[in-house]
């Protein structure tokens, strides 16, 4: 006799069942919503330094020693790991991780939002977050760099710790270090999750091994002191705005309300909320405050680190609009994805001139180069390199390194002397050892061209010519007999 097999609890069968509608509407969403990301071979600068450091790394260059940035290795790494795969030539497999990354960011959240406030919380949680997470300038939203590779990072740490998995929550919080060093501050929500569970000491020490073994172990495989100057003491002068506070406050002004213009539609419930009634989401409200910290810290103000508060004002949302009347809830989706459709409308149709800049030189050092030369690019637009597929001349990929320029500042503090402790004696010895076959000055009048910086404008007044112009770029080539 046959005996049928015992059927599933129902809690299984319908959170089985829940996740098999949802998922594929959040998959669709994730997609829509970084269809601009594939429409360019770049974004911005960052994108560009992580597949030079890449390709430096797949052809036998050693982190923070040949290769060197003011980032943690864990990016670095997964570009190299695409290139080894797919080759070199496009961003699009990374572009897909990036989808994946949100489309993970989003079900984590969900599963937050289900677990405290129901079904149709979880629902909403995960589509707001992806209508929000575009909604800042293009070049900040769509890029595959590292606040997009932190956001899952945390929002796992947070989703762990819901649960009471300290170690794995330790790990993720180690994770998000590891994208970027602002990824660590979700430990501070995290940690009142403990504190409101009354963790006890084993989940502490658990806690504590998960966040500092892998950080230990990646500084250990890289260079440990390489990795702390790098990553950590090397930067002072870098976090430093004197002389630049009106440059970053209107920057600061600028992308708080891209991003605010974003969140119209989440902003007025969770006011609202606010003044009606407790929500019962402290961790949350910290998790906001931790990530508005992390986005201060080094007073650039750059766009993309505003993507950091997009998950907990998402869940912040999602809490508000469970005291509001149903129809609140739709309001704000409805809001949402009419701010979501105008910032895709940007990143499809929005022109990128400083893109087009960088592939007329990279064009340029195809034309005037072999494949196997060493070329120098002055300026912070490193992805002319990877556009040229041409190795930059030293490990130092943008001026900014060699002056302690950056677009987030306007002059002061740009100089030699403001440079990462260390560098022009390398920086010199490189060039001196393998003189660059083309140098291209891309400063355009900006305060860290060659007249500001001594050192650079001697070696090319002995060692090299003017050999021509592209956009406002002056090209030199050795002198002859050089």
């Amino acid at each position: 006799m046959l005996v049928a097999p015992l059927a599933p609890p129902r809690s299984v069968v319908g959170r089985k069942g829940y996740w098999a509608r949802l998922l594929p509407v959040l998959a669709v969403l994730a997609c829509v919503t970084r269809v601009p990301s594939f429409v360019r071979p770049l974004w911005n600068p960052d994108e560009g330094f992580l597949a030079v450091q890449a390709r430096m790394l797949a052809r036998g260059g050693q982190l923070y020693e040949t290769v060197v940035d003011r980032k943690p290795p864990l990016l670095p790494w997964l570009y190299e790991a695409v290139f080894t795969v797919f080759g070199s030539g496009s961003l699009t497999p990374v572009r897909v991780l990036a989808v994946l990354a949100q489309l993970a960011t989003a079900v984590l959240l969900a599963s937050l939002a289900r677990r405290r406030w129901g079904d149709r919380a979880g629902r909403t949680a995960g589509a707001l977050y992806l209508l929000v997470s575009v909604g800042l300038n293009p070049e900040d939203a769509q890029a595959a760099t590292f606040e997009v590779f932190i956001l899952p990072c945390t929002a796992a740490a947070m989703w762990c710790a819901d649960r009471r998995r300290w170690g794995a929550a330790g790990v993720a919080v180690a994770c998000a270090f590891l994208t970027k060093q602002t990824g660590g501050a979700v430990l501070l929500p995290v940690a009142c999750l403990f504190h409101r569970y009354g963790g006890s000491r084993a989940g502490l020490l658990r806690l504590a091994a998960g966040a500092a073994l892998p950080v230990l172990g990646a500084a250990l495989v890289t260079d440990p002191a390489g990795f702390a100057f790098w990553t950590v003491t090397g930067s002072g002068a870098y976090a430093s705005f004197t002389g630049s506070e009106l440059h970053v406050l209107a920057r600061a002004l600028t992308n708080s309300a891209i991003l605010a213009t974003a969140c119209a539609g989440l902003l007025p419930p969770v006011v609202r909320a606010l003044r009606i009634a407790r929500t019962g989401a402290g961790d949350l409200w910290l998790w906001l405050a931790a990530s508005a910290v992390a986005v201060t810290l080094g007073f650039h103000f750059f766009g993309h680190y505003f993507l950091q508060l997009t998950p907990p004002a998402a869940l912040l949302a999602t809490a508000a609009l469970q005291i509001l009347p149903r129809e609140r809830a739709s309001a704000a989706v409805l809001g949402s994805c009419c701010a979501c459709a105008l910032f895709l409308a940007w990143g499809l149709l929005a022109p990128r001139p400083e893109l087009a800049h960088a592939q007329r030189l990279a064009l340029t050092l195809d034309r005037r180069t072999a494949p196997g030369d060493r070329v120098l690019v002055w300026g912070i637009h490193p992805e002319t390199y990877w556009l040229a597929d041409r190795t930059p001349a030293t490990r130092y990929l943008t001026a900014g390194l060699l002056t302690n320029f950056s677009g987030g500042r306007d002059g002061p503090q740009v100089g030699e002397k403001y440079a990462v402790e260390g560098t022009w004696p390398v920086f010199r010895e490189e060039l001196a050892e393998s003189p660059p076959a083309l140098v291209i000055d891309d400063s355009r009048g900006k305060p860290y061209g060659p007249d500001h910086v001594p050192s650079l404008h001697r070696l090319l007044a002995a060692r090299y010519e003017q050999v021509g112009e592209v956009d406002g770029a002056v090209l030199y080539a050795p002198v002859a007999g050089e």
